[in-house]
């Protein structure tokens, strides 16, 4: 027989299309065709070693619906469906791969220097919602400068809405998107317009709703580890071997069959495993090998900011190669918006925070903070870290589902924007954030009526932490995540990018300035050093060599007079003088017009503004 490419599923093979599916614990298995090519029928299985079953069904062929009965239970949907076009408690389908024609022959993949990542939800990023609707919006991001889109999870959950942080299919693209191939379709245009595509997956727990997975064994999960959101995933225990399996081939999956460029690895202080090879290196590994040669990333969220996950392996690291800073948005916030409750507590929004992040990336790297948190992160590269003002959690967890420029100036918006898109991390934007869009964030998830009532108060209870929303007041607000009202507020409208075009200009135009100018573009290691101007202005110098230096002078407070100036970073090089390259208060980005400042210093830096400038020889020949 010939080989088949994953342990699990319907694949086509000689003589028809070959089930697998791992159900230890049952004595009869039997594939069921319901709908569709060859059905209905059905055929017995046969038992393999390990406890699987499988069998080749001739008949069976592309668009066959279909579902397994164990032991005379049943039917339940196949766990490495690829597709479930009636939702999670629904039939499966056969699905080709073959059928789709890929153009993307010359893509190599992508690296982590150089991105601009962008998280996308599809069902709120158009007014369809759908991939096909996002996919006519590819030239756009392109144009704006963004690199690589970051889709929130696809697989399959249950409902008509969700962040689909919920899934239980997880080799299905969520049939509320559409097609598989339309999520083919998606990647192959994405490379076409030079975007890379990763995928955010969750392999910390499943949803509790359409989670068949016990019914063909219970060793999917464990009790030996507390879970924040269910039943632990069993990495590590009895019986163990076939579930990590189960996983290292769904990443491969959507690299080999999707042509991702990489992954998004959502929550991994909650995927537990004390194997001699952590799951998280094995995924590391198996990702690469299916690229077979295509450059990936691998993004790894880590609330405890474990750096061991970013180093290579030959250092004793997992392998991944960046993690999402969480130090660079909460100092960010509390700058922006003044208020430091909760998990805010450890951060004051201080100059010295930003100094401190763009040279070292984490500003936790052992220190207490409601207990120890972090690891050193000596060593790893500024592209490494992940920077962000906003994200599809830290919108949400403002209880109204504001993103942050709804929380703050224009001016501190604009300069805060100055430097994510200039400092030496990877930044990422949330959708819509290019263009300050009007639509909140909410939580949102459609469940079946039991579940919902839960879900409404869990999310209560989490943002309870933030004393200012533990209010009855505040709580009598908050938006009913099962409302499909609350899912309908919060897709973009586009043509804000038209009424918003000041803002969407100045992202445009930082990011062309990070990619076409040769000193902010370097991310090199050790490339900058800053200082701290007054109690809310700093400076951050980019040293260029033969092209010159940049300082980036952030001021988040009132209008700055340096007179004295006795700080030796804001001194130009030798025979040089310092002029103006770029300012967020330019009046084409809303803002009130910048006196430039000249070499003594002793000029007006404004409040709630970010200045760009660039050592020039005294006969204009940038230093």
């Amino acid at each position: 027989m010939t080989e088949r490419r994953y342990p699990l599923g319907a694949e086509f093979l000689p003589g028809g299309v070959h089930f697998r599916v791992w159900a230890p614990i049952r004595r009869r298995v039997e594939v069921v065709l319901e709908h569709g090519p060859g059905g209905p029928a059905a055929a017995s299985l046969e038992s393999e070693p390990g406890g699987y079953w499988s069998g080749t069904v001739p008949q069976a062929a592309a668009g066959t619906l279909y579902r397994f009965q164990l032991d005379g239970e049943g039917p339940y949907p196949d766990p490495a469906s690829r597709f479930q076009p009636e939702g999670p408690h629904g039939p499966s389908r056969v699905v080709d791969p073959g059928d789709f024609h890929w153009s993307d022959a010359d893509w190599h993949g992508i690296g982590l220097e150089g991105q601009v990542i962008y998280e996308l939800h599809v069902g709120t990023f158009t007014p369809e919602g759908t991939l096909d609707a996002a996919r006519c919006q590819l030239p756009e991001l392109a144009s704006c400068g963004i690199t690589v889109v970051e889709l929130m999870p696809l697989a399959e959950f249950p409902g008509r809405f969700g962040w689909g942080y919920d899934g239980v299919a997880m080799f299905a693209p969520t049939r509320l998107y559409g097609e598989p191939d339309d999520v083919r379709r998606f990647v192959d245009d994405a490379h076409r317009h030079g975007i890379g595509v990763i995928l955010d997956v969750v392999y910390n727990h499943i949803g509790p709703d359409g989670n068949y997975l016990k019914a063909f064994s219970p060793a999917y999960f464990t009790d030996r580890y507390e879970n924040a959101w269910g039943e632990a995933i069993n990495f590590d225990g009895p019986s163990s071997g076939p579930v990590r399996e189960f996983f290292l081939s769904n990443a491969a999956y959507w690299i080999e069959e999707f042509h991702m460029d990489g992954l998004r690895l959502d929550a991994t202080h909650q995927i537990f495993d004390s194997s001699p090879e952590h799951i998280l290196t094995a995924i590391a590994k198996r990702t690469r090998a299916a690229a077979r040669g295509r450059e990936v990333i691998l993004v790894a969220e880590n609330e405890a900011q474990h750096t061991r996950l970013a180093r290579p392996l030959e250092q004793g690291g997992y392998g991944l190669d960046a993690l999402w800073n969480d130090d660079f948005h909460h100092s960010a916030t509390v700058a922006l918006t003044g208020r430091n409750e909760a998990y805010y507590a450890g951060y004051l929004g201080k100059p010295q925070e930003f100094v401190s992040a763009a040279k070292y990336g984490y500003l936790y790297q052992g220190q207490h903070q409601r207990g120890r948190q972090g690891t050193p992160a000596r060593g790893l590269r500024p592209a490494q870290f992940v920077n962000f003002l906003d994200n599809h959690d830290q919108a949400s967890n403002s209880g109204h589902g504001m993103r942050v420029q709804m929380q703050t100036t224009a001016g501190r918006y604009r300069a805060a924007t100055a430097l994510l898109l200039l400092a030496p991390g990877t930044p990422m934007l949330f959708q819509g954030q290019e263009f300050a869009a009007s639509a909140p964030f909410c939580f949102f998830a459609d469940h079946v009526e039991e579940l919902r009532h839960k879900v409404r108060e869990g999310r209560a209870r989490f943002l309870s932490q933030f004393p200012s929303l533990a209010t009855l007041e505040m709580r009598a607000l908050l938006a009913d995540p099962a409302s499909p009202s609350t899912f309908e507020r919060c897709k973009l409208n586009l043509n804000e990018r038209h009424t918003h075009a000041p803002v969407y200009q100045m992202h445009k135009d930082l990011l062309r300035l990070r990619r076409d100018d040769p000193v902010f573009r370097a991310q090199r290691p050790g490339g900058l050093d800053g200082a701290v101007l007054a109690e809310e202005a700093f400076v951050l110098r980019f040293f260029g060599g033969e092209h010159g230096d940049r300082l980036l002078v952030v001021n988040f407070g009132r209008d700055l007079h340096l007179d004295p100036a006795p700080e030796p970073l804001l001194a130009p090089p030798e025979g040089c003088r310092w002029c103006m390259l770029w300012s967020s208060e330019d009046p084409r980005y809303g803002g009130g017009g910048t006196e430039a400042p000249d070499t003594d210093w002793n000029r007006r830096i404004p409040g709630h503004a970010a200045l760009v400038l660039v050592s020039e020889h005294a006969e204009g020949q940038v230093a």
